[in-house]
C-alpha cells in the first residue's frame, strides 16, 4: 500500500450535524445515526431489524494472542509480529463480511482455520528460535460472536422512532454521557519528601501538516496498514511501518526543540457528519470502516512529569511505550487506559464513555503513560512488560522497576456538542471509547533527555 500523507479537510466549527444527533430537553438522546455516511455504499450493513428477530450479535471477539507472548527471542520477533498482524487482518476480513452474512456463526469456522494455521506458524518460529511456545496456543484459534449490549435497548427504540438504522459499526448512544452528570473522580498520590516535582514540556504542534498513516511501527513493524485505523502523528516525520531506529534518528521533527525527534501518535478522531475524508476508499479509512471527517486537534500538550515518591532516571533512547489497549472492547479493560473529559471538567475522567461537553467546553483526551521502566529493555515481545504503571495509591514503582519521566499527553478538540464523533479503531472494536490508546518512541537526543530528568528531579518547569 502507498503510504497515506494527505491534507485533511477543514470543517466550520460549532455546527451541529443533524445526521449526528437530535437532543431533547433534559439531555435525553432521542435519535443517533452517527455512521450514516455518504461514502458508504454496497458494503454498508443493513438497517437493524433486517436480521433474524432477537438477534443482537454485533461483532467478532477473538483471543488476543500478542498479550500471551511476553517472551519471544529477538531473532524471532519480526516474524512473530508479522504473523500477529496477519491475525488482525483475518479478523478484519471476517468482520467485513459480517453485515452481509445472515448466519453469523458461519464466519467462525473458516476464521478459526486461518487462525490455527497462523498460530502454527508462530509456534514453528518460536521452536526454530529455541523458545517454547506458550501452553494452549492452538486453543486461541476459535473466536466467538459478541453482542454490543452498551445502550442496545435505547438504540433499538431510537431506530424505530427515526425509521432508519445504524450501520452497526458504532458508536452507540449509550457510549456517550454528559460530563456534567459525572462526579469528580480524579485522585492522585500525595508527593513525598523525595518526590520529583518538576516538568518538561515539548512543543511539537498538533499535526497541522496532516501526517497520518494506518501503520503501527511498534506493534506491526514492516506491515502496511498494521493498525487498520488511521493515526495522527506529531514529532518525528519519518515514522511509518518501515522506520528503523536509524531512520527515526535521521528524520525531521515537528518539535520546536530539534533535539526531540520522538514519535508521538494516536488514533484520529472523526466527526460523523456525513462528509467523506480523503481516505474514504483507502486502507485504515473507509476500507476498514473508519469514516467521517478527521479533526485536527485544537491543541496538543506533551509534558513529562515526575514521580510522587522518588527521583527519575533518564529514559533510554528508542524506548517504546504503548498505553491503553486498541482491542479493549473485546479484550476487557485489563490494559485499558483511556481518559476522556471536557475542558473545565478535567477532574472528571471517563474510560468507557465519550463525553458530551456543554457549550463552550471542548473534548479532551488524556494519555498518562507508564512511568516505570525495567532498567534493561527498550521494548518487549508484548510491548508491555518492559514498562509498568506506578502504584495508583502510593505512586511507587513495582519492585525491579525504576521511575522515568512520565509522558502526559493531552489532546483537545473543538467539536460540536453531542454524540457526533468517534475515534478510529479496529473495525470489530466498534469505535468504543475504551479502545483509545497512545504510542510513543523516545528519540530525544541523549543530552536533552538528561536535561529532562534533571528538570523533573529539581522541581523546575522547563521547555
Amino acid at each position: 500500500m502507498g503510504r497515506t500523507s494527505r491534507k485533511r479537510s477543514r470543517l466550520p466549527r460549532r455546527v451541529v450535524a443533524t445526521s449526528a444527533a437530535f437532543i431533547m430537553g433534559g439531555g435525553a438522546l432521542v435519535a443517533v445515526n452517527v455512521y450514516a455516511n455518504a461514502g458508504e455504499g454496497a458494503d454498508r450493513p443493513p438497517p437493524r431489524g433486517s436480521e433474524g428477530a432477537g438477534q443482537q450479535v454485533s461483532t467478532i471477539s477473538c483471543p488476543d494472542v500478542g498479550n500471551e507472548l511476553p517472551e519471544v527471542p529477538g531473532a524471532a520477533r519480526g516474524e512473530v509480529d508479522r504473523r500477529l498482524a496477519d491475525l488482525d487482518g483475518q479478523i478484519t476480513e471476517a468482520y467485513g463480511q459480517f453485515a452481509r452474512t445472515p448466519d453469523k456463526e458461519s464466519l467462525l469456522a473458516p476464521l478459526a482455520e486461518k487462525r490455527r494455521e497462523t498460530l502454527g506458524g508462530i509456534a514453528n518460529t518460536l521452536d526454530e528460535a529455541g523458545a517454547r511456545p506458550p501452553e494452549g496456543l492452538d486453543g486461541m484459534a476459535p473466536c466467538t460472536l459478541r453482542a454490543d449490549d452498551q445502550g442496545q435497548g435505547e438504540r433499538d427504540g431510537q431506530d424505530q422512532e427515526q425509521g432508519q438504522g445504524q450501520s452497526g459499526n458504532g458508536p452507540e448512544a449509550g457510549d456517550f454521557v454528559e460530563i456534567e452528570s459525572v462526579r469528580p473522580n480524579v485522585k492522585r498520590p500525595r508527593n513525598g519528601r523525595d518526590a520529583s516535582r518538576g516538568t518538561f514540556t515539548t512543543k511539537c504542534g498538533r499535526n497541522e501538516n496532516g501526517k497520518f498513516n494506518p501503520d503501527n511501527v511498534i506493534v506491526a513493524p514492516g506491515v502496511s496498514n498494521g493498525a487498520h485505523h488511521m493515526h495522527d502523528y506529531v514529532g518525528n516525520q519519518a515514522t511509518d511501518a518501515f522506520s528503523s531506529d536509524a531512520d527515526l534518528a535521521a528524520g525531521q521533527t515537528s518539535c520546536r526543540n530539534q533535539g526531540d525527534k520522538s514519535t508521538y501518535y494516536w488514533p484520529v478522531l472523526r466527526l460523523q457528519n456525513g462528509q467523506n475524508e480523503d481516505d474514504a476508499q483507502a486502507d485504515g479509512g473507509g476500507k476498514d470502516q473508519n469514516v467521517g471527517e478527521i479533526q485536527t486537534p485544537a491543541s496538543v500538550t506533551l509534558k513529562f512529569a515526575g514521580n510522587p515518591v522518588s527521583k527519575v532516571v533518564a529514559m533510554p533512547r528508542f524506548l517504546r511505550i504503548i498505553t491503553g489497549d486498541a482491542k479493549a472492547f473485546t479484550n476487557g479493560d485489563a490494559n485499558a487506559n483511556a481518559s476522556w473529559s471536557c475542558t473545565g471538567f478535567e477532574n472528571r475522567q471517563l474510560t468507557d464513555k465519550y463525553p458530551i461537553c456543554p457549550e463552550g467546553s471542548k473534548v479532551v483526551r488524556t494519555f498518562n503513560f507508564q512511568s516505570c521502566w525495567d532498567g534493561q529493555n527498550t521494548d518487549s515481545a508484548n510491548h508491555r512488560t518492559h514498562v509498568a504503571f506506578a502504584d495508583r495509591r502510593t505512586g511507587a514503582c513495582p519492585r525491579g522497576f525504576r521511575a522515568i519521566p512520565q509522558l502526559v499527553q493531552r489532546v483537545v478538540y473543538d467539536v460540536p456538542p453531542g454524540p457526533g464523533f468517534a475515534v478510529d479503531s479496529f473495525p470489530e472494536q466498534l469505535h468504543k471509547p475504551v479502545t483509545d490508546h497512545g504510542d510513543f518512541i523516545n528519540v530525544f537526543d541523549e543530552r536533552l533527555m538528561r536535561r529532562v530528568a534533571k528538570c523533573v528531579n529539581s522541581g523546575q518547569r522547563c521547555t
